[in-house]
């Protein structure tokens, strides 16, 4: 299963800092998770999804060692 953690506003959708999921594929993870966090569905499609510390397209696959980071823009200076 791959490992998901969840930063800042995408934290405060789903109501935990990290969960496990069995998606094989992002793009499937991204599906599932917006199914099953509907207040992400606004937040997500501007975060950015980090698979293990890289940017990537969403047909790549997850493995039970993937470690994907949901990042919301962050405000700042």
């Amino acid at each position: 299963m791959a490992r998901v953690r969840y930063f800042a506003a995408a934290e405060e959708a789903v109501g935990t800092p990290e969960e496990q999921r069995t998606e094989s594929t992002l793009g499937d993870l991204r599906a599932a998770l917006v199914d099953e966090h509907p207040a992400l569905g606004g937040i997500l499609p501007r975060c950015a999804v980090l698979v293990d510390g890289r940017r990537t397209d969403d047909d790549i696959a997850l493995t039970d060692a993937s470690l994907v980071d949901v990042l919301p823009p962050f405000a700042g200076g």
